[in-house]
């Protein structure tokens, strides 16, 4: 895939639902579907731990098509910045995805030992979900 595809269908706010149907996933309120944008919102539902979170995230940045950073503004976190990073390699695309989280609940030791791997799982699916739909 170009850097540009993947860039593109990562803002898809369609795309990211079909990718998250698992956690039942849902675009609740602001851009709930087609491409998000600077400065736009999106509110999240969606199921994880059994738990219902619903979560606020905005497009604080963006460089299209190498880099967006999605920063949660209400919600289940102290803290939760996700930056994505396209870059072209041989022909192709490397999809880095740097999460800074921080829980209001938890300590470091169970966010780094339950909400860590969690995460990375579940980017890891959305990303293969992605590159599928693309393919």
């Amino acid at each position: 895939m170009s850097p540009q595809e993947l860039f593109e269908i990562s803002l898809d706010i369609d795309a990211h639902v079909s990718s998250m149907q698992k956690s039942s996933e849902r675009a609740i309120a602001g851009t709930t579907s087609g491409t998000i944008g600077l400065g736009e919102t999106v509110t999240w539902r969606a199921r994880h731990f059994g738990i219902w979170f619903t979560m606020t995230s905005k497009i604080t940045e963006l460089d299209k098509p190498s880099r967006f950073v999605d920063q949660q503004v209400r919600g289940p976190f102290k803290t939760f910045v996700h930056e994505h990073r396209f870059e072209s390699v041989g022909g192709g695309c490397r999809m880095t995805d740097t999460i800074t989280v921080g829980s209001p609940i938890f300590g470091r030791l169970a966010e780094r030992m339950v909400l860590v791997p969690y995460l990375r799982r579940l980017i890891t699916r959305r990303n293969r979900h992605l590159i599928a739909e693309l393919a």
